[in-house]
């Protein structure tokens, strides 16, 4: 029997995006990934009309699930996500749908292949980034250097939003992760590094939206806390990966 894969839309006040992204995505789904697929929309306590929009979708799209959460937070909503799911493999993409969808293949082609997490990166060789702006491209680089120098760690982008795991990784990982915010992603690939878990890269196309809402100043003192916590409280154990 194949594996199945349960992909994770993260959303706060998308009530605009989502009727086109996720039409969208399931059509590329459909026409181009062999195993069986779920989307999930996560909600992370909009106040717009993202709860009205997400239902119709489940209602009317196959293969659409829409959960709520009271809370707001992108990595509160993949941990309740991703461990409430069935599926053999967990991934997530932003809602903008930035990264190129014909990577999405390749990406679970590394799960199917032994890795145990699988990221997409802006920041490798054969990636191809449009329309970012110098200073998101700078804070960007200069961030994955400082983890490389606090953690010497192999990933290569650790924002990107498009990645994918297996459910025993999730299962084991996610209950060490503390953060609930946009460190959850930087959290969970150090400690998945640091503790034998395989990561596979994915070089990406990826456009940037420019009508993101992230703060970057905020997130960057965000993440910044997040590293020298783990830098100087220690890596989490966790239960080691299969052989």
């Amino acid at each position: 029997m194949s594996a199945s894969i349960d992909i994770v839309i993260p959303v706060y006040n998308e009530e605009d995006a989502l009727p086109v992204s996720i039409p969208k995505l399931c059509s590329f789904l459909r026409n181009n990934l062999a195993i069986p697929w779920r989307v999930t929309i996560a909600d992370n306590a909009s106040i717009d009309g993202t709860r009205a929009v997400s239902e119709e979708l489940s209602r009317e799209a196959e293969g659409v699930n829409y959960l709520y959460l009271p809370e707001k937070g992108r990595g509160r909503a993949l941990r309740a996500a991703w461990l409430g799911s069935e599926c053999d493999y967990v991934s997530y993409m932003d809602v903008d749908l930035s990264t190129d969808l014909s990577h999405f293949p390749a990406l679970v082609g590394k799960l199917e292949s032994g890795w145990h997490v699988a990221i997409g990166s802006r920041l490798s060789r054969g990636s191809n980034v449009t329309q970012r702006s110098f200073k998101r491209e700078l804070t960007s680089r200069t961030y994955n250097k400082l983890i490389w120098s606090l953690f010497f760690v192999g990933f290569p982008d650790a924002q990107c939003g498009f990645k994918a795991m297996t459910r025993q990784a999730a299962q084991a990982i996610i209950p060490q992760v503390k953060n609930n915010n946009w460190f959850f992603d930087t959290e969970l690939l150090i400690i998945a590094e640091k503790r034998g878990y395989r990561i596979g890269v994915v070089p990406v196309a990826w456009e940037d939206d420019p009508s993101s809402t992230v703060n970057v100043v905020k997130t960057a003192t965000e993440d910044i806390k997040g590293l020298l916590r783990l830098r100087f409280g220690g890596i989490p154990r966790v239960d080691p990966p299969p052989p």
